[in-house]
């Protein structure tokens, strides 16, 4: 997959996950929305640094988090584990565990899975799974140094890891089309 087709397949995610939160109930500020599209990742300034932003920050009747939103085409088999797993780049999980720490709100990993299958692989199961950084933090699967700053992997729930099945990958994305109800509660804050 191309750089372009794989940040059109983010973008879908991350909209498909922000309405379906709209349609929760929550108030959605979508971070990744910028006047000018450069293809980074939102950047969150302070002094003497710069850390690259969860995607979204949800307003929710229990208070403020932010969440990161990734869209992937299935789980990846790990084989000597015997497992599914995802996972993100390091570098954007230490950013991530940086502004948990210094803003005090909780940050959530939000995955959401296709349902694809790699070569000589069992079927991925597709869906929303998700944590907050602090129980991701005590349950990493591995880490890998594959990429430019490596790779930081967690399981589902059911293989002994810390991500929960949320909700339906169908759940998810019959959100991602707009429509009145959904656009309606959010802009009144419900």
């Amino acid at each position: 997959m191309s750089w372009l087709k794989d940040l059109q397949q983010g973008n879908a995610g991350e909209s498909a996950i922000a309405r379906w939160l709209t349609s929760l109930g929550c108030s959605v500020l979508p971070v990744y929305e910028k006047s000018v599209d450069d293809g980074k990742a939102p950047t969150l300034f302070q002094l003497n640094r710069r850390l690259i932003a969860p995607d979204l920050c949800v307003f929710t009747d229990k208070g403020v988090r932010w969440m990161e939103a990734k869209h992937k085409s299935g789980w990846t088999f790990w084989r000597k584990g015997g497992v599914f797993e995802t996972g993100i780049n390091r570098h954007h999980w230490l950013d991530y565990c940086k502004i948990r720490d210094s803003i005090g709100l909780p940050v959530w990993l939000l995955f959401l899975q296709r349902g694809g299958q790699a070569k000589d692989s069992p079927p991925s199961p597709p869906g929303l799974f998700g944590a907050e950084l602090a129980e991701l933090r005590e349950n990493i699967s591995h880490e890998s140094d594959y990429g430019t700053s490596g790779m930081i992997y967690w399981t589902r729930e059911q293989d002994g890891g810390p991500l929960k099945f949320i909700a339906s990958y169908d759940e998810v994305v019959r959100h991602s089309v707009p429509d009145n109800t959904a656009s309606t509660r959010a802009t009144a804050g419900v």
